[in-house]
């Protein structure tokens, strides 16, 4: 194998090249397919194009295209929605209130710097300066008041009032105003603008969800969009559907509630409990939907939501059953879509719910089953689907059996463009109990958990009532035999005495001293810190893989990793003088540089511009699988441009609470959705030879205050159900390359030291073949419990990153007391030398994908 000579990544001309031209064209056809239409009242929009409109609130000049943290990207520049809406022929009337909000939103910006640099000097940590900055959240400014009188008569019929929000890492939100309930100040704004103007259009540029009960208090809010963060593209994607260039199709991907405390939990979730060392996780399963529409509670707007400017008409056909007799029997609905209205081109979102049988186990009322996106319907075009997912998507997990289950009795199939309004279009029934995986518990409860339950008369008064409309529609259910569902019998495997090809070959040889340098990164890289560091090989990457088995006749490259996932994180600007990279802070890489102190340049300037792709939550918001696996192959070809192997990406954790600060980088409350789209990422990254992703992170990490010491308490059935199901389906759909603990406990064990999620789940049960990494700095900050480098090891998560000398220590001393088995380390090292043999390091690398059966099938739809 023939390694790559690494050169200077990015190129030395600040000229605008034809990749970010196209890059940016499909960053913003991804925008304008994820924004949610909520309300559009007697059609009011599109808008017809040019003219004068009015803009306001705080995300019209100063739109937010994605979060903060280990999140954001450097980008050359992004468009605003103010930019947007001029570069569509606007002529915007209200520029003079868009400047004075420039001003006071750049003094506020100041403002905090200096808060977070006084802070700083206060506290004695390492990470100084990224808890002071975690911990001082920017709320965006509101701006001036408005002269209404002036206001009416600008000529603009139309206004648009964009209320924003940012969040970020290492914080949650607060239900408060100026974070998830509107400002006084907002308001006072908002009524002012609905004095003003005849019609109002509302946009929420929000990373995750907020109070919008304030908007029935305003007559004259003829349409509300769920603008999310856009990426750079945003605000002319924005324009694309406000004028009618793009009929939206994007459908909720979590559920709206009319108040926050209608979400289970909401008075204990993290801060909130007054208790940050546990976190109780008493919804159990009912979580997102699967609370709302069990327990009959109203919502504002419902899981899958989202309205269109055209109509659709959805015929559910047959309903079958196919595979059986095999390991991976498959279920198949036919549908039939049709644009019925008369005006607008569009693109609809078929919708399948399955409700399970209520028997042993207490289930949800309805789950997602399947899914699929038509193409461009013409008004009065049609288009015949086929979605097929697998039967066990229908299984629960038995904790008493250990087991995947399949109960007897009937199986109803729910068909529709969202769940609320999906219609009972089929059914399986079942004869006996079909055990379809038989595994082993993991993840023990170490301490009590009341779990909420349904009533049971009500769960079966509706279960009876979807069996009497089965009857009444002549709907006669597919009959399945458990006789011809077989049963996996999951094999877990013991440590190997003997590792297999290339890669074992290599780590066999190694010295010990070369196996714990190995076991982390690379130290000497000046990698400490947890945003990343300066001056290694990819300037602004967030590591990379230590040189210590780099000569002849072993070859193993050292590899570069990259932060994401909206896109890759790297310092768009480096120096390369006298051939050496120059060292910067990695304060330049943050914020695009905000908090770094102005440097003289030396020598040759280099430039990597990344594109800023929309965030999770946008892209789950597509429901459009192909598209995200088109920008996945987009950030891969990025990747191998700028010599990086690993994007830390995606984030696929659950929307469990609308308070988590990390929403954004996450796509759904819906297992299924995230794992799709993660999976769908995955494939897309992986086309490309030698790049691969990091799906994150691994697992229960839904909330950001004190996420390093938190302790998930959940039961297993939880876990596995709904936490962990969006990780097997991307592992077993997509095979990512590597795999990201979080920093969290899970029932008392960190996860990145609990061998049952990364190796008993992740290998045996799911078949993961790549490399596990830990979250940066998670051994080295201990605040609940004990996390250490040789804990890792001998859970299978193998490599600690980013790494430090305390590590190899740690690693050194306890396979001298005999704690940590040579094995245990060598398994370790072999999967992330295995993965570095298939890096784009090499000349002759092949896409991992390749290297795969089966891949892309687990929901298909044709």
């Amino acid at each position: 194998m023939k390694a790559k000579v690494r050169t200077f990544s990015g190129t030395t001309s600040n000229e605008v090249t034809q990749r970010e031209i196209d890059n940016r064209a499909l960053a913003r056809k991804a925008a304008a397919e994820g924004f949610v239409l909520l309300k559009n009242e007697k059609h009011f929009l599109p808008a017809k194009k040019g003219g004068k409109i009015a803009l306001y609130g705080a995300g019209a000049v100063k739109t937010i295209k994605g979060g903060t943290g280990s999140g954001d990207v450097n980008e050359r520049d992004y468009v605003t929605i103010a930019q947007g809406m001029k570069n569509a022929g606007y002529e915007v009337t209200t520029e003079s209130w868009l400047d004075s909000y420039v001003k006071i939103y750049d003094q506020a910006r100041e403002d905090w710097k200096a808060e977070i640099l006084k802070k700083t000097e206060t506290i004695d940590s390492p990470n100084a300066f990224f808890d002071a900055y975690s911990a001082t959240p920017f709320f965006m400014p509101c701006g001036n008041g408005i002269d209404v009188e002036t206001a009416k008569t600008d000529g603009a019929d139309t206004a648009v009032f964009v209320i924003a929000r940012i969040a970020g890492e290492n914080k949650d939100r607060f239900d408060k105003e100026g974070d998830y309930f509107i400002s006084t100040e907002e308001k006072t704004r908002l009524a002012q603008v609905c004095e003003s103007y005849k019609d109002v259009v509302l946009v929420i540029n929000t990373g995750g969800l907020m109070d919008l009960a304030f908007a029935d208090e305003f007559a004259n809010i003829r349409a509300i969009v769920q603008y999310v963060q856009a990426g750079q593209e945003g605000g002319n994607a924005f324009a694309d559907v406000f004028t009618g260039e793009v009929t939206p199709s994007g459908k909720m991907s979590d559920t709206w509630a009319k108040t926050y405390n209608d979400y289970p939990g909401a008075e204990v979730f993290s801060y909130k409990s007054g208790n940050l060392m546990k976190e109780y996780y008493e919804e159990g399963i009912f979580v997102g939907y699967r609370y709302f529409d069990t327990f009959q509670v109203p919502v504002r707007y419902g899981f899958g939501y989202g309205l269109s400017y055209t109509d659709f008409a959805i015929a559910a056909g047959a309903v079958s059953v196919s595979a059986l007799g095999t390991m991976d029997p498959k279920v198949t609905v036919e549908v039939t879509v049709k644009n019925t209205g008369d005006t607008y081109a569009g693109k609809e979102v078929v919708q399948i719910y399955a409700s399970c049988p209520q028997g042993k186990l207490v289930k949800e009322f309805r789950r997602l089953a399947g899914f699929g996106k038509t193409k461009l319907l013409a008004p009065g075009e049609e288009q015949q689907m086929r979605i097929t997912f697998p039967l066990y998507q229908l299984a629960s997990y038995s904790e008493d059996q250990a087991a995947w289950i399949l109960e007897p009795g009937k199986y109803g199939i729910w068909v529709g463009n969202e769940l609320n309004t999906s219609v009972l279009s089929g059914a399986l029934e079942l004869d006996q109990e079909a055990v379809m995986v038989q595994c082993e518990n993991i993840c023990p409860l170490k301490e009590e958990l009341n779990e909420i339950m349904p009533f049971a008369r009500k769960v079966q008064a509706r279960e009876l009532a979807w069996h009497e409309e089965l009857k009444a529609k002549g709907i006669a259910p597919v009959a399945v035999k458990a006789a011809d569902i077989p049963t996996e019998k999951v094999a877990y495997q013991q440590i190997p005495d003997v590792l297999p090809g290339k890669a074992g070959e290599i780590v066999e040889q190694m010295s010990e001293d070369q196996l714990v340098q190995m076991a982390t990164g690379d130290p000497g890289k000046d990698q400490s810190n947890a945003l990343g560091s300066a001056g290694i090989s990819v300037p602004g990457s967030a590591a990379e893989t230590p040189l210590v088995a780099a000569k002849e006749p072993w070859n193993v490259a050292s590899i570069a990793l990259a932060d994401g996932p909206a896109g890759l994180r790297l310092k768009k600007e480096y120096q390369v003088d006298d051939g050496r990279i120059v060292p910067t802070d990695f304060l330049a890489a943050l914020e695009g540089g905000f908090f770094a102190e102005e440097q003289v340049k030396r020598g040759a300037s280099y430039y990597q511009y990344c594109t800023a792709i929309p965030v999770g939550t946008l892209l789950a918001q597509t429901w459009n699988l192909e598209m995200v696996q088109e920008l996945g192959e987009m950030i891969g070809h990025e990747m191998e441009l700028f010599g990086v192997t690993l994007w830390l990406a995606p984030g696929m954790n659950i929307h469990r609470n609308p308070l988590c600060g990390r929403n954004f980088e996450y796509y759904s409350e819906d297992p299924l959705l995230a794992g799709m789209m993660a999976a769908s990422m995955t494939l897309g990254v992986q086309k490309v030879p030698g790049c691969g992703t990091t799906i994150k992170h691994y697992a229960c990490n839904n909330q950001e205050d004190n996420r390093m010491g938190s302790d998930s308490v959940l039961s297993e059935r939880t876990l596995r159900e709904i936490y962990l199901k969006g990780f097997e389906i991307a592992v077993k759909d997509a095979q990512p390359m590597s795999i990201m603990t979080s920093y969290n406990l899970i029932n008392g064990v960190h996860a990145a030291n609990c061998y049952d999620t990364c190796t008993k789940a992740a290998r045996d049960e799911w078949g993961f073949a790549g490399a596990i990494m830990t979250d940066w700095t998670t051994t080295n900050v201990q605040i609940q419990g004990e996390c250490t480098a040789a804990g890792c090891m001998r859970a299978g998560n193998d490599m600690v990153m980013p790494g430090m000398e305390e590590d190899h220590e740690n690693i050194r001393k306890e396979l001298k007391e005999g704690t940590l088995d040579i094995r245990e380390l060598k398994r370790c090292i072999y999967n992330t030398v295995n993965i570095i043999l298939q890096s784009n390091q090499y000349e002759d690398a092949v896409s991992y994908e390749k290297q795969f059966d089966g891949l892309g099938e687990w929901m298909t739809v044709k």
